[in-house]
């Protein structure tokens, strides 16, 4: 119940903040993958808590061990599942928050659903939990590249009201991006945002920012109609992110202020086949990928924990000034990037299956 992503490519998370363990239980990969955990490690890196001043000092090798569905290194088509321990766990920094229910975080709502709550960390509410999400994009990166050339490329474009200057969407790669301790390509904003974040850390705040995501060499006809049309599916995959408030794809909300003759992206032939020639829709028409780059935006909120003192209620309603304990990121967007370009992968290998339950042979794979 709510675990799990996906509908033939099933991703079903596990593990708190402060338990032993997380992880995830991978189901529907099909068999005769090539799969080590050094396909998933590297992304589970780049997430990792602990990178530099400006995350979390909360301090996880985050190394992953596949524990099932994998044989002589292929993948069985049995369920794999993919344990990340916990090694850095300190639960006693939230004794004192216990009696009353952080601001803007989950602890009311959990408690309030459930009757009961994690006692720390916030449980399943922690962004602790995203490490399933990474296991299970990262072998579905894996899987779509080696099928289509499939890239998944996310990049920091602002924090606050720090805005980063516009990128070429076709070749931007992570390499690239991963110059920047904050996963900004334009060095002299990243430059201006890690000043801001530095601040913000000083005065014991937090504040939020943007990802931008792009999907190349996308297959034509991915998607379902109507209700399962791609950007519906994408926009359920980022906003059951930790901390995301907002979703755009293609031209967004600008294009509500755009005439239909601005924003008509006009067809054109593109080697054997059509294309268009611009790119307002996102790749997306009708729910349904057209083959164009799909592009989208991911806003995230403030972190909810933090170290400046706040008057609000205990769960009695006594006024209480509470003061954010435990370790936080000052701004979620750097680590957020890997978990944007996973989500993104889980979805389009869902989709992928779909439409080779649909209509095989639509799709066109790259040559062995």
């Amino acid at each position: 119940m709510g675990n799990s992503f996906g509908k033939l490519y099933t991703v079903t998370g596990f593990g708190e903040s402060h338990s032993p363990a997380v992880g995830a239980v991978i189901d529907g990969c099909p068999a005769g993958i090539p799969l080590s955990e050094l396909d998933i490690q590297p992304q589970l890196t780049r997430r990792r808590p602990g990178q530099n001043k400006y995350t979390t000092p909360r301090n996880e090798a985050d190394s992953v061990r596949i524990v099932s569905g994998i044989d002589r290194g292929v993948t069985l088509g049995t369920p794999i599942c993919m344990i990340v321990e916990n090694t850095n766990q300190k639960p006693g920094d939230y004794a004192e928050m216990v009696p009353a229910p952080r601001p803007s975080h989950a602890d009311f709502t959990y408690l309030q659903k459930f009757g009961v709550a994690a006692s720390s960390g916030g449980g399943r509410a922690s962004a602790r939990e995203a490490i399933a999400r990474v296991c299970g994009g990262a072998l579905a990166e894996k899987i779509l590249g080696a099928w289509f050339g499939m890239e998944f490329v996310a990049w920091v474009s602002s924090v606050g009201t720090i805005d980063a200057p516009e990128v070429d969407r076709e070749t931007i790669t992570r390499e690239t991006i991963d110059e920047s301790m904050i996963r900004c390509p334009d060095h002299e904003t990243s430059e201006q945002m890690l000043e801001l974040i530095n601040n913000t850390r000083k005065s014991a705040d937090s504040i939020g920012g943007q990802i931008t995501g792009v999907i190349r060499n996308v297959p034509v006809g991915l998607g379902q109609p109507v209700f399962d049309k791609i950007e519906a599916i994408l926009a359920q995959a980022m906003l059951s992110l930790p901390a995301v408030k907002g979703f755009e794809f293609g031209s967004g909300f600008k294009g509500s202020r755009m005439t239909g003759s601005q924003h008509n992206d006009l067809f054109v032939k593109k080697g054997e086949t059509l294309g268009t020639a611009t790119n307002r829709s996102g790749g997306i028409q009708g729910g349904i990928s057209n083959g164009e780059t799909i592009y989208f935006k991911v806003a995230f909120k403030p972190t909810a924990t933090i170290g400046t003192a706040q008057m609000t209620a205990d769960y009695d309603g006594n006024e209480i000034e509470l003061i954010g304990k435990g370790r936080h990121d000052p701004c979620v967007v750097g680590r957020a990037v890997p978990m944007v370009e996973s989500m993104a992968a889980m979805v389009m290998m869902d989709m992928v299956l779909q439409q080779r339950a649909t209509n095989p042979s639509s799709l066109k794979y790259r040559e062995a």
